[in-house]
């Protein structure tokens, strides 16, 4: 069975890096996650990974705290993150490169569009941090930015809901979940599959999403080889 995209762009938050702690770092969440972008990886799909930082900060999070400020330290918190899957990854054989959106040189590379290019034809999986190094901007909007500059066929929006539904499924449920929406739908109706920023992005770019559940990492294998998992938005 061959893959249905040659390259993908795949979006973690960073809550999902914590597993059921709700907080931090969780070994084996991450381990568990990697192992399927390396079996992904193994078809020949080029991968790269937006990770965000939901997990130890949020740019809301400081109180009375200015906003730049706030959305800085947010953004440093995605490095660790990159770097925790890059260490996970490292140790499955994976050849994996992290790039950052502001400079780190002692840590990692910083974010040049041919560089990642460059390491994405060579089938290493690039791991961008720093969202996209400027504050207002979430790390969905950084997606939608890599997504569009590394001429990938896909965003993979890993999320904790299996899907796009017409209000909260945690609290109401008859929620209806969508299989098929398109950008305009999403914008309209206020669905928050991405910020709006993001979404308007991807229309623009005709740049196709797809969000699933992270719940059961190999969703992420679904989506690769083209199986109908969760919710697709597109044109």
């Amino acid at each position: 069975m061959q893959p249905k995209y040659r390259r993908v762009l795949l979006k973690i938050s960073g809550e999902a890096l914590a597993g059921g702690k709700g907080f931090g770092l969780d070994q084996p969440t991450i381990d568990s996650i990697c192992k399927v972008i390396k079996k992904c990886s193994e078809t020949g799909v080029e991968i790269a990974v937006v990770v965000g930082g939901g997990n130890f900060w949020r740019g809301r999070s400081g109180e009375n705290m200015d906003r730049s400020r706030a959305d800085h330290m947010g953004m440093l918190v995605t490095v660790i993150n990159a770097l925790a899957l890059c260490s996970a990854l490292e140790a499955m054989d994976v050849t994996t490169r992290v790039q950052t959106a502001i400079e780190m040189r002692q840590i990692a590379e910083p974010y040049i569009r041919g560089k990642a290019n460059s390491h994405l034809n060579r089938g290493r999986v690039v791991i961008f941090g720093c969202g996209t190094g400027n504050p207002f901007f979430s790390t969905d909007t950084a997606a939608a930015l890599r997504a569009a500059e590394i001429n990938a066929d896909v965003i993979l929006l890993a999320k904790k809901v299996d899907g796009v539904y017409d209000s909260d499924p945690n609290v109401n449920p008859d929620a209806k979940k969508f299989d098929v929406l398109s950008y305009t739908e999403v914008l309209n109706r206020d669905l928050k599959v991405m910020d709006s920023t993001a979404t308007a992005l991807c229309r623009d770019n005709k740049m196709p999403i797809q969000v699933f559940g992270l719940d059961d990492p190999e969703n992420i294998y679904r989506a690769v080889m083209g199986e109908s998992v969760g919710t697709i938005v597109t044109e």
